[in-house]
């Protein structure tokens, strides 16, 4: 049945017999594919009966659906044609994890943060009433969890403005984000999920007592305190926006008439539905800790993981706990992340300290600076991708009162496989600004374990970044230069500045560097802001410089080198190796920095041809 799905319009036309074969057909294509590769496996489960009501009620693409966050739009993509090649999956040159416009038409926006969608809908419905398509309508699908980030609640305000703006907003509510959703609002959708007496009620009075005006409008008198107790719904109604549910999300007929009745309101809609993370396969239903949220490559018959080995994250996670039975002012805190950013160790140690604010960067960075107003010292764990959403809240809310608060970005520098906005290229060009922040790059495990007890121990804003994937091997220092480590001593020709792990690369290269007859002095930082005062000094006595991150070349510590050396008078030549400033396609982590010229051998062609320049005579006009 789903090989000869190849458009919207060949879901329309199947029968309920039909649309059943097909979603079981779904499920399995899901299991297996992600199986193979990994990927957002529970969230996909839990839409295949709403995703396909979606496209037999709407028109796409004339009728955008926009995915918030996007992970759960792989039945979408099977749905619009993209029914072959799950066999390569967030690999290079196959499809991507998230919606994507190279791929697809029905794919109108390429997100991957959360709680963006409400905002894509408000802009679009708005776009096509002023351009006088009063009947198409956008379709925003958005998860309880992405519903706790503030900038959800910011659309709604919006979109409830305008009591004609054609926007159908599914609620896909299954209780989790990546863990189970955290904060008031959860609170608030849990009860709707198994409150419906309200309308009931409200229809047994209104029968009984209609030809009674007085007593009836009495009734309605109470109506907004009656829905206040019986059904929490009213939180939705009070922005005004019309609230349709709750829908059993696994029932595709019920869907569609819920979905069919939005579409014809002609104003903004609420569908609530209630799915189930994971559904359909057991291991999946039966995994506590996120119904299988993004599983690596695993076995489809047990469910089990293939091993991993040893990541940064639990270096991070192990020494954290060691820090929080030394320290009582020690607290954490998640963006609805507590076992991807190994926090659930800490958590586990320290119930009482551990802090879920939901998918709310910013809030997290502000409560931090809350906490450490208070005396404590904060350490907030995200991807390094989504501190761009807290920028301000670091900036004017933790540095301006220079507080010791302590950010820890998973994820930095190139990640891979989830795309272009996962990767963590941006952080360390972004963090030059922020007057007083100091930034620790651990090259290995070891120093994972040494400057992120440097940073808690400071008195001022702090972070320290690592990249995904297995910890590097150690690679212990030879000697120091101010505190910076030196990994490798040679003759001044060239000065390797190697930021984090990068320090790997670099040392690869100075053997092959060796070969051509040009020595390398490989150093690390550890603190790459602020630079410490020794690099002058070291970069005067050679005759190039070279930086290399996994970070963007824009604004990074390159640049920061090259400024200090230009403040200090040292006329040497710098050059900056790092990520390039665009959009990288999906690919594992390794084939993309060799894409980029981050291998040792790159480096190590780059730096000779450099060399060689600056060695030749130089037969200029005047």
């Amino acid at each position: 049945m789903l090989a000869s799905v190849r458009g919207p319009h060949d879901v329309k036309r199947l029968d309920v017999e039909e649309l059943a074969t097909l979603a079981a057909e779904i499920r399995d294509l899901l299991v297996d594919s992600c199986a193979r590769t990994g990927g957002h496996l529970g969230p996909n489960l839990g839409v295949v009966e709403l995703t396909i009501a979606l496209h037999r009620v709407f028109d796409s693409p004339r009728d955008p659906i926009i995915w918030d966050t996007g992970h759960q739009a792989y039945v979408h993509k099977m749905l619009t044609g993209r029914t072959t090649g799950w066999d390569r999956l967030k690999q290079e040159g196959g499809l991507s994890g998230y919606p994507s416009q190279a791929e697809s038409e029905h794919d109108f926006v390429e997100n991957s943060h959360a709680s963006t969608a409400l905002s894509y809908a408000d802009g679009l419905a708005k776009a096509f009433r002023l351009r006088g398509d009063d009947e198409r309508t956008v379709v925003a699908v958005i998860g309880d969890g992405a519903l706790t980030g503030g900038m959800a609640w910011e659309a709604l305000n919006n979109i409830a403005e305008t009591d004609d703006l054609r926007v159908v907003i599914v609620v896909n509510d299954n209780g989790r984000s990546y863990s189970p959703t955290i904060g008031g609002l959860g609170r608030h959708l849990a009860s709707l999920r198994v409150t419906r007496r309200y309308e009931d009620m409200l229809e047994y009075f209104k029968g009984k007592l209609e030809n009674v005006p007085l007593v009836y409008d009495a009734l309605h008198g109470f109506k907004k305190g009656v829905k206040d107790i019986v059904s929490p719904q009213v939180m939705f109604e009070d922005l005004g926006l019309k609230y349709v549910g709750p829908i059993d999300g696994h029932d595709e007929q019920a869907m569609e008439a819920a979905l069919r009745k939005a579409r014809d309101f002609g104003g903004p809609v609420i569908v609530h539905t209630l799915t189930q993370k994971g559904r359909g396969y057991a291991p999946a239903e039966n995994h506590e800790e996120d119904q299988f949220h993004s599983p690596g490559a695993f076995d489809r018959a047990t469910g089990l993981e293939k091993p991993k080995g040893r990541i940064w994250t639990n270096v991070f996670s192990e020494e954290l706990v060691k820090l929080g039975r030394e320290r009582e002012d020690l607290v954490a805190i998640t963006a609805a992340m507590l076992h991807p950013t190994g926090l659930n160790e800490f958590a586990a140690a320290y119930p009482e300290r551990i802090f879920d604010v939901g998918i709310a960067e910013q809030h997290a960075l502000t409560s931090a600076a809350g906490l450490a107003l208070g005396g404590l010292h904060p350490v907030v764990a995200v991807y390094a991708t989504f501190l761009n959403r807290a920028f301000d809240q670091l900036l004017m809310d933790v540095a301006l009162h220079k507080l010791p608060v302590t950010v820890v970005l998973d994820r930095a520098g190139v990640t891979g496989d989830d795309g272009a906005s996962h990767n963590g290229m941006w952080d360390l060009s972004i963090l030059q600004v922020v007057p007083g922040l100091e930034i620790a790059v651990p090259r290995d495990g070891e120093r994972v374990r040494e400057l992120l007890r440097e940073a808690v121990a400071k008195d001022v804003p702090t972070v320290l970044r690592f990249p995904k994937g297995p910890v590097a091997e150690t690679l212990e220092a030879v000697g120091k230069l101010g505190e910076m480590d030196v990994l490798r001593a040679g003759d001044p020709d060239v000065l390797l500045v190697a930021v984090g792990p990068m320090a790997h690369a670099a040392m690869e290269a100075a053997v092959l560097l060796d070969a051509q007859g040009i020595s390398a002095t490989v150093v690390d930082p550890r603190w790459v802001k602020p630079l410490d005062p020794a690099l002058v000094l070291a970069a005067g006595a050679h005759k190039l410089v070279a930086v290399v991150e996994d970070n963007g070349r824009v604004g990074g510590v390159g640049d920061a080198v090259a400024r200090m050396l230009r403040d200090a008078d040292v006329d040497v030549p710098v050059r900056t190796f790092g990520i390039p400033q665009r959009f990288l396609d999906h690919a594992k982590r390794a084939a993309i920095l060799g894409q980029i010229g981050l291998t040792g051998q790159d480096l190590a062609r780059e730096i000779t041809e450099a060399v060689a320049r600056r060695s030749a005579p130089i037969d200029a006009p005047r």
